[in-house]
């Protein structure tokens, strides 16, 4: 049964917002009201942040009216504030949703509360796309998942979703309780897309509040149970999406993916500057694409440049976790969502992200690692 705009519409009609009776529409503070392909209703509520605790129920209600609808498969509804306590009515300040629970102990200023039975949530973000960033990210998770750990991924990217490719995945998740996801599973590992959710070729035209939605709908309305690291593979750049993951949600440290050149170290800066101006620790800097080796006649090439990444960690004062080499066995399994790590965990490629995550756990934990990830040259 197909719902449409209007049909959700008249149903918010019925849920007000003030004493006055003034119904949740008509108010000026519903945003617009989206419909994935599998009927999933997505719309959000803005409000100032001190109206949070208000406003609680009213989201609710209104979830669960729409949820009511005959043929909606689940809801994403969330409460978005414009400005942050105290600040002035036009500060311009990006949206970013209102935490209803108390931040985790400890936790750096602005961020979200934290995820229960989640122990780190570690961004891998980068400056610019095209650099390998999910790529790293569904690997990295890999060899953290080999070291004994209980791992999830979720795919950040919005616009760009790749994991579902990465690791062969198709279908849809399923939901329980008409609103909590369960995650899809990949080589032992839990993974939640929004990849998942729509067609392949779907055009994600979405704006900021719907953004901001979709990303915390995802981390919290997803049955992730109990985890040791959940990997965020975030969208490439600095802009509204990467500061909603990165004030909303209580990350434990970002991981920073360029390649060599200065084009994408540019880009990589910027990265490292937007995570430290939110107080989210960097733990490290990984250098992909850094040497490629000819597989017929074994000479080394360093075509995007080389030790670029690793000489910008060292200028900025962040760790360098170590480099992934530009290789055929990687490209083609990622391309067959096959992830090297997984299919070929002895060879020479998954060894160059068992020592990186190894480095990671050490750098996020605070454990003692026998030595720095080391330079692996293929012969």
């Amino acid at each position: 049964m197909a719902i449409t705009r209007d049909d959700v519409l008249r149903v918010l009609q019925t849920v007000t917002v003030d004493a006055a009776g003034t119904p949740l529409p008509a108010s000026g503070r519903l945003s617009q009201v989206v419909i994935d392909p599998t009927n999933r209703v997505m719309f959000s509520i803005l409000i100032d942040a001190s109206e949070a605790a208000r406003f609680e129920p009213i989201r609710k209600t209104a979830e669960g009216k729409v949820l009511s609808m005959p043929g909606v498969s689940g809801v994403f509804a969330s409460l978005t504030s414009e400005r942050g306590p105290g600040m002035p009515e036009q500060s311009g300040a990006a949206p970013r949703p209102v935490p209803a629970t108390p931040p985790r102990p400890g936790a750096p200023p602005n961020q979200g509360p934290a995820l229960p039975g989640v122990r780190h949530i570690v961004a891998v973000a980068s400056g610019k796309g095209g650099v390998g960033k999910s790529t790293t990210a569904c690997n990295l998770a890999l060899a953290l998942l080999a070291q004994g750990l209980r791992v999830g991924l979720l795919d950040a990217d919005i616009y760009g979703p790749s994991v579902p490719k990465l690791f062969g995945l198709t279908g849809k998740p399923q939901v329980i309780d008409g609103k909590t996801m369960v995650p899809m599973e990949g080589y032992g590992l839990k993974v939640m897309s929004i990849g998942f959710l729509i067609e392949p070729e779907t055009a994600m035209i979405w704006r900021g509040p719907m953004v901001q939605s979709a990303l915390t709908q995802m981390l919290r309305e997803v049955a992730w149970g109990e985890l040791d690291v959940l990997i965020v593979d975030m969208p490439p750049g600095t802009g509204d999406a990467q500061l909603t993951m990165a004030q909303a949600t209580p990350l434990s440290g970002a991981v920073i993916v360029s390649t060599p050149q200065d084009l994408a170290l540019i880009d990589a800066r910027r990265g490292v500057t937007m995570f430290k101006k939110v107080a989210v620790p960097i733990l490290g800097v990984i250098e992909n694409m850094a040497t490629f080796v000819c597989p017929n006649c074994g000479h080394e090439s360093h075509i995007f440049g080389h030790g670029g990444a690793r000489a910008e960690a060292q200028r900025l004062g962040v760790p360098f976790l170590g480099e992934v080499p530009l290789n055929m066995t990687i490209r083609e399994t990622s391309d067959s969502g096959r992830p090297v790590v997984a299919t070929a965990p002895d060879g020479p490629q998954a060894q160059v992200y068992r020592a990186i995550a190894k480095q990671l756990w050490a750098n996020l934990t605070g454990a003692p690692v026998g030595r720095a990830a080391p330079k692996i040259v293929f012969e």
